[in-house]
Formats: structure tokens, C-alpha cells, sequence
């Protein structure tokens, strides 16, 4: 039997090996996992020992005692480096896993088989690339996978079978390749949204067991190469909702009783294949059909009346077909109708008058058909319509006067057509981007208020009966097309409105004259007559020069002599960190001398201080309204802003009528100087790198930074350079340093000039990140081209967003936007770049991404994939007008 002494040893080793082999506890897991990744960790900053657990930024616990982690959301923080799922998968009852947008480079980890409690995994919009590993299988309780918008490749695993509780599926915008086994499907009897869109080398038929997933509520399978015909098991799929088979070489029949087959089907997509057959009837049967989608395909004969039926349908596109006879005038009339695509069909008939028809409409496209009669007043009451399309049909009479009564009514194309009588005044028409009216018999002149258009950028009035002169006041618009051949119409052409553009979009009209054109608008006449009148004027008016010179000249002695008393009163000064100046020697240095730059807030000095460093002070102007107490708080909020590509702010002095900011100098000046630089051009590379910590540096401002910042002021001078040509932007957040009022005033002079500034600011005075956007995109455009944002013209200038849409809408060769200088092994990543700034520059805001997702597709591009895609209103390397 054990003595006491030798059972208080067992114990004790017992304890000992217990203590020594405990698992770390959960913070120190979370903080190992936080060292192996990096990129913008501002917003882990609280990921510290010093913080519970629990109140780390993404961890949710339970309520248990003690309480656990379940779930871990690190979404949309820009992280990268390398998942330790080592750490991870030692938190026991994590249940959740999401790191979707991010910027995670690697493979799937084969050690993501260790979290086995997992039941929702969401590595989405990161950069993954590689295989599927099979050590998925070990995830038994997953019911949520979601791995779209990576770069994995491979075959779709048979593995994925053996997860029988996943209800969500997404593997789509991947590189997955070769057959799709039916086995995968077989077994998951549970899944509600399956989605393998925008896989463009799958290549296999339609799965038949996709007809077991009977709780499959949504199928996305767009995009990808499935092949032969439509199978007749998905007829069963009584809880389909939504099914998307467009953009594959599917052929063959749709499936006797399709539209009987789905009672809660609200979109239905068979676009882009090579399907055939009738416009099926039924398929308004279960009377909540919210989207149909037929186009480009091989349809014949009539659409159904019965499609009035359907009172939920929100979206009808059977564009690209071989339909005919009249189209179904129930359509009109459903209360939830918002798009309606019917171009390039066989159509007849007349539009309804829409005057009774409380309508949602947004965007009706019917051209290429044989649509007669007028074009109805109605139009103009529908105040959600913001596309009307109607080219090549055979309306006639008039415009409708009150056409633009649609506040947010942005295309119009009637072009040819048979429509006579003049333009109307289309001054209302505040959102107008796109105006085509060509082939048609329009008179009289060219309406004067499309000048007051603020993001007008596409006209084409050719081939119609205008005449008179062409508004001088149309130079204030940016236009990528100004089309106004064969008219009637005479006077000097403005240069500067039809600089760049082809010379054939003036022929035909012999009244016009100008540089370029067969008649010069000679003057010589009247230049001889008021030659003596002008020397007359010179000696009278240097008269007045020499005694206005003299009296300056007093005046400015006096004003110096005032200054030297006064320059350092009622200065008050805050410096962030030692200077190693006096006040007094810093506002003795702003002198004309130490300027290295100009711009539409003040100009920039450059002081060189005792210990041999060099600072930059920004004098701001128009800054007095803002009291010295709200200027000091703005500031200190400005000053506490620390990210590696912002420039850091120093202090700064105010007085009752100037704000100086003091910023650190960076040696390599300005982007904008280095572009302009003709002795040593950046290469591609590094301005791929500038282009993407830029980014960096204005994300953080939009997303990260609390509370959110707008730059406002986006432009290459704004981005500086340091030694190693790292940039740091500077000039952020003015407004809070000036106040608003001065700083829409000063934004205000430079509408009409600066290529940088929005087309939505001209009408709106709400500032908005798209806004940053669009002028990022110009800064793009400026790396892309290598050209100035204002590109000299011997006449003149021309900015380089109208210059860059005129060379794709005009030529449509891409290859000439790019820089000469850059060797053509970059020109891909050039390319990839030059889609991204034209998604920048949409002139529809909502159509451009968001600085996160500007940074993601940088990073692409840097890494050697291929960006992503944005549907920017804007088409790949082509301008949709």
C-alpha cells in the first residue's frame, strides 16, 4: 500500500504535468495569429494583453462562464500575410471564420482541416490561388463555404460531396477548370444557394443531380462553359427562386413545362447561349416571376400577352432576339416594371401614352425595331426613368417638351428615326450624359442650354437640318463625342470644343469655318482698320501704367515697413514636435524665393531649419472665417491622423487672417513634377507601387480612419515623393482647416478647369468618396499615359479624361493611351490599370468602386493577376454611351 509521502509525490507530478502541458489561452492564440499577418493592423490596434478578450475588434464570445469564442469577422480591414490557422484552430468553439476583402496571397492551408468546429468559412474577394485541398472533408459541420473571387484553379473537388450540411456553396469568379462530377451534388440535400459563376474553363454538361438539391433555392452558374442542353430534373426544383445559366454554349430545346416547373421563381437568366424555340407560355404561372432574361438568343415569334400577368415582374430582357408581331401593352402598366429591354428584335407598334400609368420604370432600351407613331408625352412623367433608348425605329413628329421633366434621366438615343421639328430646351436635364439624336430631321439651331448640361459628355446631332452657329458656350463641357456633321450650320468653330476629335465630325456643313477647315475665317480686312485704333489705345493705356507703377511702388514701401512691425504679432503657433525654429524666423522665411509650388488653397514653402532638415508650410488662403479655437481642434484632430502614405503634419501657426500647416518635406517633390520630368520618366513598376500606396494612404482615410475622412483634393502635386519615391499624400481634409463655406467657394473657381474635380460637384454640394474616386482615377490616367492632367495643345489645352475617351471612342485603340517610354512587356499590367481609371472616372458615381476595392485590384495587378471587374457603366477599354 502507498505511503502518504509517496502518493503527495504522484500528485505533485501529476500537477506538474498538467500545468506544463495546458494550452495557451485564447488572447495568446489571437496574438500569435495577429503576428503573422500585417498590412493595415491600425484597426487591431486593440488586440493587445492589456484588453479583454472579448473586446478585440471582429471576436464575438458566448454568454457562458467562463464565455468562449465563437465567431471571428476580420472582413474589409486590408490584412495580408499568411492565416496561422495553427493559432486559430486551437479556439475550440470558433464556429465562425470570416476574412472575406482582404488581401491574403496564398494557398488554402492544408491545416484549415484542424478547425473542425467550424460551420461558416468566408474567405472571399482575397488573392488565393492554388487547389482545393481535400482536407475539406474534415469541416463535417460546415453549412456555409464561401471561396469566390480568388484565383483558385484546379477541378472542382469531388470532396465537397461529403459536406452534407452545407446550405451555402460559392465558388464563383475562380479559375476552376474541366468537368463538373454530378457526384458532388448528390448529397447535398441541404444546400439553398449554389453559385459557380464565372468559371470560363469549366467545361462539362449540366449536372442531372442537380434535381436532388430540392431545398436549392438560387443557381448561379453564369459565366462558365457548360455544355449540351437544359436537363429536365431541375423541373422539380419547386423552391428555385433564382436561375442563372446566361454567357455558357448551352443548345437545345427549354424543357417542355419550364414555367410550370418553378411556382416561386423570381429571376430567371438562359442569356448568351444557343438555346432555341418559343417564348414559353406559362411562364407566368406561379404569378411571382420578378426578372426574365432571354436574350441573345435564337427566340422566334410572339411574346405572350400573358406576360402582362406577371404583377411582380420587376425586369424583362429579350434583347438580341427574332421576335415580333406587337409588343404585350400589359408590360407597361405592371406596377413593379423597372427595366425593359427589347433591342435588336422585330417588335411593332406604338408606345402607350403613360400619362394614367403610375410607373417605376428605369430604363427602357427598344431599339433596332419597327416601333412607330410619336414619342409619347408620358415619357417625360416618369421621374425614375433615366434611360431612354429608342434608336432606329420609325418614330416621328417632335420631341415632347417636357421629355426632361424626369429629374434623373441620363441617355437619350432617338437617333435615327424620322423625328422633325426643333430640339427642345433640355435645361432641366441636370443628369444628362449621353444625347443622340443623329439621322433624323431636326431644325432650327442647336439648343444653347445644353451648355448649362454639367456632366454632359456625349452629343450627336449629325444628319439633320440644323443651321445657325454652334454655342460658343458648349466649351465649358468636357465632351468625349461632338458629332454635328451634315447640317446647315455656319460661324467659326470653337477650337477647343472639337480639339482631338476627327474633322469628319464637321463635313458636310460649308458654312463652318476655323483651323482644320477648308475656310479660315479670314479677317484681314478688319485687322487693317483697327490697326491705328490699337496704337492709340497702347500709348494711352501705358500712360496709365507708368503713374499706376509709381503709385504702387509708394504704397508697397509703406505696406513693407508696416509688415516688419507686425509680421509676429497676433501669431499664435502649435508645433507638434521640436522644430528647432523660433515663430518669428519661420514667418520670416515665407518669402517668393522658398515657393515650390501653387495651388488653388495657397502656396507651398520650403524652409530649411537650424539641425539642416527642410519642412514644407502650406499658407493657406481664404481662411479667416474659421475662429482660432475650431482651426486648433481641426488641426489636432488632423495632426493624430498616422498612416505610412499620409504625409505627417508638424504644427501649425494662425493668425486673424492666415493658417500656415507645417508639413514634413519629402526630397522626390511631387508626382506630378516627376511625370513631367523628361530626363529620367519613372518606370512602370514603380508607378504601379505609387499608384497602389496611394490608394493605401486614401482608403484608410475613407475607411479606417474614425471618423471618416473625405480628401477632397485629390491630385499628382497633392502626392509626394520621399527618397525612395514612397508616396505620402498631403492636402487632406482642407475643409475642416478653412471651413466649408471657403472651401466650396474656392472649389467653386476651378469648376470649369480642373480635369480632377468631379462632373456631379458642378450640381451638387454634397461631397461624397466617389468623388475621391474620380480623381484617383485622373491620378491613374496621369501614371497610365504620362501625360499632364491638362495636356498642352497648341491652341490651348485639353484635359486627359476628355483625351483618353476620345482616343477610345474615336479610334478605339487602347495601345496609343499607353506611355511610349514604358516598355511593351508591361503593357498588359498598363491595360489592367487603364480599365480600373476608367471604372474611376464613370461619370455615373455609383458605378465606380470603392478605394477598397481600387486597392484590391492594385494589388492584382502587382502581383501578376488579373484585376477585377467593375461594372462601371463604362465597358472594358471602351466608353458605353
Amino acid at each position: 500500500m502507498a505511503t502518504p509521502h509517496a502518493l503527495l509525490l504522484l500528485l505533485l507530478s501529476i500537477f506538474i504535468s498538467i500545468s506544463t502541458s495546458s494550452p495557451s489561452s485564447d488572447q495568446d492564440l489571437l496574438l500569435t495569429f495577429k503576428t503573422s499577418i500585417n498590412g493595415s493592423l491600425q484597426s487591431l490596434s486593440n488586440w493587445s494583453p492589456t484588453t479583454p478578450t472579448c473586446n478585440f475588434t471582429g471576436i464575438s464570445c458566448s454568454t457562458s462562464s467562463p464565455p468562449s469564442i465563437t465567431s471571428l469577422d476580420l472582413q474589409n480591414l486590408n490584412l495580408s500575410g499568411s492565416i496561422s490557422f495553427s493559432s486559430l484552430c486551437q479556439l475550440h468553439h470558433l464556429s465562425q471564420l470570416n476574412l472575406a476583402h482582404n488581401l491574403f496571397n496564398q494557398p488554402i492551408p492544408l491545416s484549415i482541416s484542424q478547425c473542425t468546429s467550424l460551420t461558416s468559412l468566408n474567405f472571399s474577394n482575397n488573392l488565393l490561388w492554388g487547389t482545393l485541398p481535400d482536407q475539406f472533408t474534415q469541416l463535417t459541420f460546415l453549412t456555409v463555404l464561401d471561396l469566390s473571387h480568388n484565383q483558385l484553379e484546379g477541378q472542382i473537388p469531388l470532396v465537397l460531396g461529403s459536406l452534407q450540411s452545407l446550405q451555402v456553396l460559392n465558388l464563383g469568379s475562380n479559375l476552376f477548370s474541366g468537368s463538373v462530377h454530378p457526384s458532388i451534388f448528390a448529397n447535398l440535400s441541404h444546400l439553398i444557394h449554389l453559385d459557380l459563376s464565372k468559371n470560363p474553363n469549366l467545361s462539362s454538361e449540366l449536372p442531372v443531380e442537380l434535381g436532388k438539391l430540392s431545398k436549392i433555392k438560387r443557381i448561379f452558374m453564369q459565366g462558365c462553359g457548360f455544355l449540351a442542353g437544359i436537363p429536365e430534373s431541375i423541373l422539380v426544383l419547386h423552391e428555385l427562386e433564382v436561375l442563372d445559366l446566361s454567357r455558357n454554349n448551352l443548345t437545345g430545346r427549354i424543357p417542355l413545362g419550364f414555367g410550370l416547373g418553378f411556382p416561386k421563381l423570381v429571376s430567371l437568366d438562359l442569356s448568351q447561349n444557343r438555346m432555341y424555340g418559343s417564348f414559353p407560355a406559362e411562364v407566368c404561372y406561379g404569378k411571382s416571376l420578378q426578372e426574365l432574361s432571354l436574350h441573345a438568343n435564337s427566340f422566334t415569334g410572339f411574346v405572350p400577352d400573358s406576360i402582362g400577368k406577371c404583377s411582380s415582374l420587376e425586369r424583362i430582357q429579350i434583347q438580341d432576339n427574332e421576335f415580333n408581331g406587337q409588343f404585350p401593352s400589359g408590360l407597361w402598366s405592371l406596377p413593379e416594371i423597372r427595366i425593359v429591354r427589347a433591342e435588336n428584335n422585330r417588335f411593332s407598334g406604338e408606345l402607350p401614352d403613360f400619362v394614367k400609368v403610375p410607373s417605376l420604370l428605369e430604363q427602357i432600351q427598344i431599339d433596332n425595331n419597327s416601333f412607330t407613331g410619336r414619342i409619347p408625352k408620358g415619357i417625360g412623367l416618369i421621374n425614375t426613368l433615366y434611360r431612354f433608348s429608342a434608336s432606329f425605329n420609325g418614330f416621328h413628329g417632335d420631341i415632347p417638351d417636357n421629355l426632361c421633366d424626369s429629374p434623373v434621366l441620363s441617355i437619350i438615343d432617338l437617333s435615327h428615326n424620322s423625328l422633325s421639328g426643333s430640339i427642345p430646351d433640355l435645361r432641366k436635364c441636370k443628369k444628362l450624359v449621353s444625347l443622340y439624336l443623329a439621322d433624323n430631321s431636326f431644325t432650327g439651331s442647336i439648343p444653347l442650354s445644353l451648355a448649362y448640361l454639367p456632366v454632359l459628355t456625349y452629343i450627336d446631332l449629325s444628319s439633320n437640318n440644323l443651321s445657325g452657329e454652334i454655342p460658343q458656350e458648349l466649351q465649358n463641357l468636357k465632351l468625349a463625342l461632338f458629332n454635328v456633321s451634315f447640317n446647315q450650320l455656319s460661324g467659326r468653330v470653337p477650337f477647343s470644343l472639337v480639339s482631338g476629335l476627327p474633322a469628319s465630325f464637321l463635313q458636310g456643313n460649308p458654312g463652318l469655318c476655323g483651323p482644320g477647315l477648308p475656310n479660315q475665317c479670314g479677317n484681314t480686312t478688319s485687322a487693317k482698320s483697327s490697326r491705328g485704333s490699337r496704337l492709340i489705345f497702347a500709348a494711352i493705356a501705358i500712360s496709365f501704367a507708368f503713374g499706376f507703377m509709381v503709385l504702387a511702388l509708394g504704397l508697397f514701401v509703406v505696406y513693407r515697413l508696416s509688415c516688419k512691425k507686425s509680421q509676429t504679432s497676433n501669431w499664435r503657433s502649435i508645433f507638434f514636435y521640436s522644430l528647432g525654429i523660433r515663430e518669428d524666423e519661420l514667418l520670416m522665411s515665407l518669402d517668393e524665393k522658398n515657393i515650390i509650388g501653387r495651388g488653388i488653397f495657397g502656396d507651398v514653402y520650403k524652409i530649411k531649419l537650424p539641425t539642416g532638415e527642410c519642412i514644407a508650410v502650406k499658407k493657406l488662403l481664404n481662411s479667416s472665417k474659421l475662429p482660432f479655437r475650431t482651426a486648433k481642434t481641426e488641426i489636432r484632430k488632423l495632426a493624430k491622423t498616422r498612416q505610412q502614405n499620409l504625409a505627417k503634419l508638424l504644427g501649425f501657426c494662425h493668425s486673424e487672417s492666415v493658417v500656415l500647416l507645417i508639413h514634413e518635406y519629402l526630397s522626390n517633390g511631387s508626382l506630378g513634377d516627376s511625370l513631367c520630368s523628361l530626363e529620367s520618366p519613372l518606370d512602370w513598376r514603380v508607378r504601379l507601387q505609387i499608384a497602389l500606396s496611394a490608394a493605401r494612404g486614401v482608403a484608410y482615410l475613407h475607411k479606417d480612419h474614425s471618423p471618416r475622412l473625405l480628401h477632397r483634393n485629390i491630385k499628382s502635386n497633392n502626392i509626394l515623393l520621399d527618397m525612395d519615391f514612397e508616396p505620402k499624400i498631403t492636402g487632406f481634409a482642407l475643409d475642416h482647416v478653412i471651413g466649408e463655406s471657403s472651401f466650396q467657394s474656392i472649389l467653386a473657381s476651378e469648376f470649369d478647369s480642373c480635369c480632377y474635380i468631379a462632373p456631379e460637384q458642378k450640381c451638387s454640394k454634397k461631397a461624397t468618396e466617389q468623388m475621391d474616386v474620380y480623381s484617383f482615377g485622373v491620378v491613374l490616367l496621369e501614371l497610365i499615359t504620362g501625360k499632364e492632367a491638362e495636356i498642352p495643345d497648341p491652341t490651348g489645352s485639353i484635359d486627359i479624361v476628355t483625351w483618353v475617351r476620345r482616343k477610345i471612342n474615336m479610334t478605339n485603340a487602347e495601345h496609343q493611351i499607353l506611355d511610349p517610354n514604358i516598355s511593351n512587356s508591361f503593357q498588359q499590367e498598363m491595360l489592367s490599370v487603364l480599365e480600373l481609371a476608367l471604372c474611376c472616372i464613370s461619370v455615373f458615381p455609383d458605378k465606380r468602386p470603392t478605394m477598397f476595392e481600387v486597392v484590391q485590384s492594385l494589388q492584382s495587378v502587382y502581383t501578376g493577376f488579373q484585376s477585377p471587374k467593375f461594372d462601371s457603366g463604362e465597358s472594358s477599354i471602351s466608353i458605353e454611351h
